[in-house]
């Protein structure tokens, strides 16, 4: 027996992996979602969502993918997996992704075709859009400057590309190396740690979808999976998982706070909360960037206006 079948679920419910039928829709990953989905939709050219490791980006930039109807845009997500990567190997890889069949090496023919195919799209009544996670790793000048020049791309009626960057703040001095692509960033979103009711909803969504019937989490574990988490989704994933393997080796049927308190200090997320809030202290304090970004969400969003604003883009 695994603890999957002791809590009566039917799966794993806190897997780190994105597993699209998992997705929580909370209040401010719907504002974000909705605000890039403007960003791209009105070809603005450039947006990006920051925020801290663990704040669901990647599962961001998955569902925005998925938003993005194939009758209405040529999208495409790349990954960066490493910082070495250089300007002319992006160049092709985003010409691959927009459907350039056999890019050229030499870079302004590889620029000549690149161009022609936006022009299909744009003359086939698409939009073209990059979503680019793991964005912070592109850290070189050159690299900037090449997507000052991809932006530059465009007919007399609109740009023919849309880029969204999701990335660590990191991604924000990056930016700076060539100041005039700062300059035209036309939207930016900052994810910030779930709240105390957040944190909560989110844990028995992901219960309610691996078909738990009652909550094995005693109130006062909850806040501890709050507090110990730091609201970080990746976190709570992961103490929520052990927890739920802990209470079934301990036969607990439900998980209390001691329990939580004595997993959280194994895993050592006191000791890295105590780290992070003190990144946070440093950037609040001007030792790191945050020269603007959209508000936190009020939690007054509208998630239903948001639903069939989305669904409006989809059937056009």
């Amino acid at each position: 027996m695994s603890y999957v079948e002791f809590y009566g679920l039917n799966q794993e419910p806190f897997s780190n992996a994105p597993v699209s039928r998992f997705y929580y829709n909370s209040s401010q990953h719907a504002e974000a979602l909705l605000r890039l989905m403007h960003a791209v939709e009105n070809m603005k050219g450039l947006a990006i969502c920051v925020g801290d490791i663990g704040r669901g980006k990647t599962t961001l930039a998955r569902r925005m993918l998925d938003n993005l109807p194939e009758d209405r845009y040529e999208a495409a997500l790349l990954v960066i997996i490493h910082s070495g990567i250089t300007a002319s190997w992006l160049l092709k890889r985003i010409a691959l992704q927009l459907g350039v069949e056999s890019p050229a090496e030499e870079k302004l023919a590889l620029l000549a075709q690149l161009y022609q195919r936006l022009v299909q799209i744009y003359e086939a009544g698409r939009k073209a859009v990059v979503l680019i996670d793991e964005a912070q790793m592109l850290a070189t000048r050159e690299i900037m400057e090449e997507f000052r020049g991809l932006l530059n791309l465009e007919v007399p009626e609109r740009k023919l590309l849309s880029f969204v960057f999701f990335g660590l703040p990191e991604i924000e001095e990056n930016l700076k190396l060539d100041p005039p692509l700062a300059q035209r960033v036309a939207l930016k979103y900052r994810l910030v740690p779930f709240d105390f009711a957040s944190t909560e909803a989110y844990v028995k969504h992901r219960l309610r979808l691996a078909g738990a019937s009652k909550v094995p989490f005693s109130p006062g574990a909850l806040k501890v999976i709050h507090r110990t988490s730091g609201g970080t989704p990746r976190v709570i994933n992961t103490l929520c998982d052990n927890a739920l393997f802990e209470g079934f080796v301990a036969r607990e049927q439900v998980i209390d706070e001691a329990l939580m308190e004595r997993i959280a200090n194994d895993l050592g997320l006191h000791e890295a909360l105590e780290a992070q809030q003190r990144t946070t202290a440093q950037r609040q304090a001007g030792l790191y960037p945050d020269d603007g970004s959209a508000p936190a969400p009020s939690g007054r969003v509208d998630l239903d206006e948001i639903d069939r604003y989305l669904e409006s883009l989809k059937t056009g």
